[in-house]
């Protein structure tokens, strides 16, 4: 898995999305890195839902905080 990208920062947040009554639930779950050939993904988990979360791959946005959803 050393194809990455030139930057080590990684250009998209993964996402375990959940409901809580009418209320989505965003937990940030890994980052992905797009390879240097363009034709595929590197990525990388802290931790995997087991309770049927809906895994979402997001670009992470320069001026969009961390954890703002």
């Amino acid at each position: 898995m050393s194809n990455q990208s030139a930057s080590s920062r990684p250009t998209h947040r993964i996402y375990a999305v959940t409901m809580n009554g009418n209320q989505k639930i965003w937990r940030a779950i890994g980052a992905l890195w797009p390879h240097s050939d363009g034709k595929g993904f590197n990525h990388k988990l802290d931790c995997l839902p087991l309770n049927g979360a809906e895994i979402v791959i997001r670009l992470i946005e320069a001026d969009t905080q961390e954890g703002a959803r």
